[in-house]
């Protein structure tokens, strides 16, 4: 049986991040990254009070800037 210690644990191997955690991988503002989970930009998932993300989601955010644009 899981205890509550165990689960930041899982959550991690099963590539879910905390909402702290991911707006350090991305260096976005956990307020920006709540913005684009209540626009459906970002899949999330609560756990309890928790808010957890996918780090493969997380990458999605981000788009390759065209050679030569600088907008």
């Amino acid at each position: 049986m899981w205890t509550r210690n165990d689960t930041p644990a899982m959550t991690r191997t099963l590539g879910f991040i905390g909402l702290a955690e991911a707006a350090a991988y991305t260096d976005l503002s956990t307020k920006t990254l709540r913005r684009r989970i209540a626009d459906g930009s970002l899949p999330a998932y609560r756990t309890g009070r928790l808010i957890k993300i996918r780090r493969e989601d997380l990458d999605g955010l981000f788009r390759q800037i065209p050679n030569g644009a600088t907008r």
